[in-house]
């Protein structure tokens, strides 16, 4: 099933004169009221807002956050605060990837309503997908902010949808000083996080500024719509889910020669002030050279490998200078704009209770550590990881943060020992397995990393004394992260055969402990009903066990799980039953009441936790069955005798 009618039913982009094209170099449409005859979406086209700014006045961050969250509140949306940058509400993520994370699973499913509708959010979110390309092409960031507006809507109450989304972001763009002729919107259908819809990309001078995406399909093995490789199906409720790249609003009202000089100018000029660097990135001539390599790179894409070698070739050609010269001038430059990233994204991490470690999501935080680490080394920085941190900090007056920067302090000042232990020891375990090799492989750097805590340019260095040939891929810290963005879910096998409709969970009443169901099916052992108040295991909690009564006969439950939405229980004598049935459910009253006395007893104990470490000290795991509970927390360091007694009296 074809998308394309999403499209064509936009009616205020044909009222407004924009007209549907054919891209001639990717193929794919857009629509202008200009005379455009290709996309502009890099490769297809490349940016002309450098040095020739789109908007009618430059603008920060801090401006051009609050301009966007007034403009949508004047339009009927109420403003929310940021969620954090860690995912703690999600057990498929450990960071906020997009602002529409912020309300997946339970919003979008329709489980619960969402905060306020319509609403507007400047939703700060990490990604390292490209954590190689940061500093090296001019616009990734592993840390940006997504502004957005978001309408929920629901059968019979719609707010609004594809007109008046497409209407707003028009209206805003042009209230910025975009005339209707320099506004593209490309279509590309969106999928993320189990939903997928169509997709219009706003385009301006080349930069993708926002992502409209119409929210209305659900990841579905028998959907008909098929999106990236994946079948969806068409949902009840319909969701505007819109992404305006704030950082990219003020780059693009700067016209800087990248999107880092736009929006932290003071932490580019603190590095270069305590670095070894001979080139400043406020010299005329290295101005130019950085604003046509970032043009350049625009239309390449991402810059790995190959990639990378042919871009720096090109942009020496195209400005008049050797690869070497231009080598010299970027790659100091590059770890500038990297490290001033690196070190906002970990305020963020540290600040909303991230804890490095090397598993999750503290994986992540450390793996950014240390690189910013390596890269103050190759800088010959003089200052510190944390008077980077703290300029940050001072620069963001309107965020606020759950950790205490004394914290934070003694977090990364731990990191750090730990590094250079880690250097320390595991330099001399490099060089003993590199004397054997004669090829270091990218699986080597991967173990050396991961096992050893040895960052890749080190063991290259290394290996390369040693005179043993090494592979060193331009992505490797950004696969490093990939491996560890996503928590793991252990796959189970299905357990049922034929497919069923959602079971309606009565559960969520804790007292309800009686019901009257109907048996859709039966398959073995398993009874499948379309509602049921048993607690199939989930949380770390043990599942509710009972019984079912059907005409005085009593089946027991000794089992509950939830398969896709389905919760299927597992009972003892099936055969007693048959899809149609009519049955009365009674849960285990002492069981239940139990599991609810260790639920509570896991809040308390974490309550006393975090009045005692911090509220960095945060849930990572937790087990409640009949005789035992079991509550595991983050911290970074061991709790001492006398915070243990204080915790136990809190409690």
């Amino acid at each position: 099933m074809s998308l394309e009618k999403e499209y064509l039913d936009i009616t205020f982009l044909q009222e407004s004169g924009f007209v549907r094209k054919r891209c001639p170099k990717c193929g794919k449409y857009f629509w202008t009221a200009g005379n455009h005859e290709i996309c502009n979406d890099p490769p297809c086209g490349s940016y002309t807002f450098i040095e020739n700014p789109v908007f009618k006045r430059p603008f920060s961050l801090d401006e051009m956050r609050e301009y966007y969250l007034s403009f949508f509140e004047k339009r009927g949306h109420a403003r929310i605060d940021r969620y954090p940058v860690v995912a703690r509400w999600r057990d498929d993520i450990y960071l906020t990837i997009a602002s529409i994370a912020d309300f997946q699973p339970f919003v979008t499913s329709g489980v619960i309503p969402p905060p306020a509708n319509p609403l507007t959010i400047s939703q700060p979110c990490i990604r390292m997908d490209d954590l190689d390309s940061v500093g090296r092409t001019g616009r990734h960031l592993t840390l940006f902010e997504m502004m957005a507006h978001h309408a929920f809507n629901y059968p019979g109450k719609e707010i609004y949808w594809k007109n008046e989304t497409v209407k707003l972001c028009t209206e805003l763009l042009e209230e910025l000083g975009v005339s209707l002729e320099n506004i593209i919107y490309k279509e590309e259908p969106w999928a993320g996080g189990g939903n997928a819809g169509p997709c219009l990309e706003a385009i301006v001078g080349g930069l993708e500024l926002a992502t409209l995406v119409f929210m209305n399909l659900e990841a579905s093995p028998d959907g008909n719509i098929e999106i990236k490789g994946e079948r969806y199906r068409k949902m009840d409720n319909y969701i505007v889910d819109t992404g305006y790249g704030l950082e990219r609003f003020v780059w693009a009202s700067q016209g800087t020669p990248t999107v880092y000089d736009a929006i932290f100018p003071e932490v580019l000029d603190f590095i270069e002030e305590n670095s070894d660097i001979e080139f400043s990135r406020r010299d005329s001539e290295v101005k130019r050279i950085v604003a046509e390599s970032s043009k350049l790179a625009g239309v390449m894409g991402s810059l790995r490998g190959k990639a990378l070698e042919e871009f720096r070739v090109n942009a020496a050609k195209q400005l008049g200078i050797s690869v070497d010269e231009l080598v010299s001038i970027a790659s100091p430059l590059e770890k500038v704009y990297a490290l001033a990233d690196h070190t906002r994204a970990i305020l963020f991490m540290l600040g909303d209770g991230l804890i490095p470690s090397n598993a999750g999501g503290g994986y992540l935080a450390r793996l950014m550590i240390r690189r910013s680490l390596r890269i103050c080394e190759e800088l010959s920085f003089s200052a510190t990881l944390f008077d980077l941190i703290e300029l940050h900090r001072k620069l963001l007056r309107a965020f606020t943060f759950e950790i205490p920067m004394e914290t934070i302090q003694e977090i990364l000042e731990l990191e750090v020992k730990r590094y250079r232990a880690t250097i320390n020891k595991g330099v001399r375990m490099v060089e003993r397995i590199v004397a054997k090799k004669k090829k270091v492989e990218k699986s080597d750097l991967v173990e050396f990393y991961d096992s050893h805590g040895i960052p890749a340019e080190l063991a290259v260095k290394i290996a390369e004394e040693k005179g043993v040939e090494v592979e060193m891929p331009e992505d490797f810290y950004a696969e490093l992260a990939s491996r560890h963005v996503k928590a793991e879910k252990r796959e189970e096998e299905r357990k049922l055969r034929n497919s069923y409709p959602p079971t309606e969970k009565l559960y969520y009443d804790s007292k309800l402990l009686e019901f009257e169901a109907k048996v859709v099916g039966v398959e073995g052992d398993y009874v499948i009903l379309d509602r049921t108040a048993f607690y199939p295991e989930s949380g770390g909690q043990d599942n509710d066990t009972g019984y079912l009564v059907l005409n005085s006969k009593k089946v027991p439950v000794i089992d509950v799980f939830d398969e896709n939405g389905v919760v299927v229980h597992k009972v003892k004598d099936s055969k007693a039953l048959k899809a149609g049935d009519r049955v009365r459910g009674v849960v285990d009253r002492e069981r239940r009441f139990r599991h609810m006395r260790h639920h509570s007893a896991t809040h308390l104990l974490l309550y006393a936790i975090q009045q005692v470490l911090g509220k960095h000290a945060w849930q990572s795991g937790a087990r409640k069955e009949w005789g035992k509970a079991r509550l595991d927390v983050t911290h970074y360091k061991r709790p001492s005798e006398e915070e243990i007694y204080e915790i136990e009296r809190i409690a």
